[in-house]
């Protein structure tokens, strides 16, 4: 599932949040504002292309956002 990731803050720890991205077409490689499926207005300010990223995740330090995982595949 093409994703954006977001770096935040959890436990005093940096986590890695992958959100599903919302328009996965209209990215380039180049972008540097990626819009995320979780909201209709919020995006992931991040430069570069979106991220191929399994959906049962299991790498430490990294989990999907849940609003994200509930949303139906296209």
């Amino acid at each position: 599932m093409l994703a954006a990731s977001e770096r935040v803050r959890e436990g005093g720890q940096s986590v890695l949040v992958w959100h599903k991205a919302a328009e996965p077409e209209r990215c380039n490689g180049e972008c540097d504002w990626h819009p995320i499926a979780c909201s209709p207005t919020e995006g992931i300010v991040t430069p570069g292309p979106l991220k191929d990223v399994p959906p049962d995740l299991d790498e430490p330090g990294q989990r999907w956002c849940a609003d994200c995982l509930t949303l139906p595949t296209t």
